[in-house]
């Protein structure tokens, strides 16, 4: 190794995703060794199903492999983890889409109850009392900007690509939902 440049494992994870795009294995591997874990319990808390779950990280990290060059960082207000958790986010939501895609519901299921999303469940046992009340009484759009800015830690940004809205709209649903949920609490 030459002298002044860091091993992989002294790296940020942006350092990382810049060696990764100039195809070097030993910074994916350890990209994959530090954020693999996190990034598995994320989609489980949104996915109860294993193999979507291991075929989302699959493609989540096959595509950081293919796409690293492409990473803008914080040049624009973004960070490597960000990043990849926009990109699984993204692939959850096409194996959402192809699932529903080829599995039609049987008829007597549309008569069924609707049960809470994995994610309202995860939601109601992060955050509990007069908070995680007010939460739920949010609107959905509300709430999956507020969820996703507060409880995941993404930039407006981030927010904006993940839901696949544009920055000022993500800004305005996050201002009134602190609005709202500052008058349910008050």
């Amino acid at each position: 190794m030459r002298s002044g440049r860091k091993a992989p494992g002294d790296m940020d994870e942006e350092g990382l995703v810049r060696l990764v795009a100039r195809g070097d294995r030993a910074a994916f591997e350890e990209l994959y060794r530090r954020t693999s874990p996190w990034m598995a319990v994320r989609l489980r808390r949104r996915c109860a199903d294993e193999q979507i779950v291991a075929e989302v990280m699959q493609e989540t990290y096959l595509a950081v492999w293919r796409a690293a060059g492409a990473f803008a960082g914080t040049a624009v207000g973004g960070t490597a983890v960000g990043w990849l958790w926009t990109i699984a986010a993204r692939r959850l939501v096409d194996a959402f889409r192809r699932r529903a895609h080829h599995a039609e519901p049987p008829p007597a299921a549309a008569a069924q109850p609707v049960a809470p999303a994995a994610e309202e469940e995860a939601l109601a046992a992060t955050v509990g009392g007069d908070v995680g009340d007010a939460l739920r009484r949010l609107a959905p759009e509300l709430r999956q900007v507020l969820q996703a800015m507060v409880l995941d830690g993404l930039s407006v940004r981030e927010t904006a690509v993940l839901l696949g809205l544009p920055e000022g709209t993500v800004k305005t649903r996050a201002r009134r939902a602190r609005i709202a949920m500052r008058k349910a609490l008050a």
